[in-house]
């Protein structure tokens, strides 16, 4: 009979997400957090708040859950005991019976049609496990990676909207990401993504894709292992497990092909000191798989939202045509809310690597 493994992310730091998009809960498992460190579900909650849509928002989805953080294990008197920590949110604002009049036809791309060609059946309902719900789980594992790096190696890790459609922003303001729906870093072009994306949700029935930097600041030295193991391919595969994701660039990525080599190479120059300086970072902070020190940059081109009120051709799970239109509780574009996803798989892939280096060089 078909199972459903791949589950797990991780190696020494290794989480498991488990849970349905409208099941009794979400959650995830994460084993080989060191023991000692200060956590509270405060912490956890401020993160997964960034990742719920905002209140009457006019883009996001309208499904209302509390999302409010369990700690179940792996914590006591207020630190890490080294032991598997267990976390979980209840899901309540359930609307199962949105589905019902789509549970036997597939929606054009969505997982439907996949998961019922490898496993025979699916849970329509909000798509089971390929829901977006489930990166709630990263996302609270993601809080803890983000506090081990923050206490370790003073690493940040921050994200913004760079396009939606074709609205690119131009100008970039640290400040302005977390004031506006969007998170967008250029406040005249968060206005005209949002006006964009309203009029396509209300006029026309319609989702758009975009594309969404993630910054990684004071990342640790000397992170990956070649030659399989390389830092970017590990956290282009953190990148694409997101469902949504559907391309992946580190530094000059794709414009890397149109440029010349002194163009493109990242010169350097003595410190007083004597250490490293980069004229230019074109690598995104990582040469031959390993890091740099320098600035982390990845870009992530995401889809649009396959659940969609405008009537589309598809086919039943008895082979015949249909048309369809997803009435459901749906975002119109998922750039801001994949965003504290995309930091949390980041904060997953480097504390996982840290801890890897902590250990060789330990012997």
């Amino acid at each position: 009979m078909p199972h459903m493994p791949g589950n797990t992310f991780g190696t020494l730091f290794k989480i498991t997400t488990w849970g349905e998009s409208h099941g009794s809960a979400t959650g995830v498992v994460i084993d080989g957090c060191p023991a000692g460190l200060g956590l509270t579900e405060a912490e956890i909650q401020k993160e997964v708040d960034r990742r719920k849509p905002q209140v009457g928002s006019k883009i996001t989805t309208t499904r209302r859950e509390k999302d409010q953080v369990q700690i179940l294990s792996g914590i006591f008197e207020g630190k890490t005991t080294g032991t598997p920590i267990s976390l979980m949110v209840f899901n309540e604002d359930k609307r199962s019976q949105d589905y019902s009049n789509i549970k036997d036809k597939y929606r054009p791309a969505h997982a439907d049609y996949s998961y019922d060609l490898k496993y025979g059946f699916r849970d329509y309902r909000g798509g089971g496990r390929s829901s977006g719900r489930e990166t709630l789980a990263r996302v609270m594992a993601g809080a803890i990676a983000k506090k081990i790096l923050a206490k370790k190696v003073k690493t940040e890790i921050f994200g913004h909207t760079i396009q939606v459609g074709e609205i690119k922003a131009s100008k970039f303001d640290r400040n302005f990401i977390e004031k506006n729906e969007l998170r967008c870093a250029d406040k005249e072009t968060a206005v005209k993504m949002q006006e964009f994306i309203e009029k396509l949700r209300f006029t026309e029935g319609d989702s758009v894709g975009a594309i969404i930097e993630i910054i990684i600041k004071n990342p640790p030295k000397g992170l990956g292992e070649p030659v399989f193991d390389k830092l970017d391919a590990d956290l282009a595969k953190a990148m694409m497990s997101i469902g949504a994701v559907k391309a992946v660039e580190i530094g000059s990525g794709f414009a890397s092909a149109s440029l010349k080599g002194s163009q493109n190479n990242d010169q350097m120059q003595a410190t007083k000191g004597g250490k490293a300086h980069f004229l230019s970072n074109n690598s995104g902070g990582i040469l031959g798989g390993i890091s740099t020190g320098e600035d982390i940059i990845i870009r992530l081109g995401i889809k649009p939202v396959p659940s969609i009120s405008k009537p589309l051709k598809t086919i039943t799970k008895s082979g015949k045509n249909a048309e369809i239109s997803t009435l459901g509780r749906h975002d119109c574009c998922l750039a801001p809310r994949i965003i504290p996803v995309a930091e949390a798989m980041a904060a997953l892939v480097l504390t996982d690597k840290l801890l890897q280096q902590l250990v060789q060089n330990s012997l």
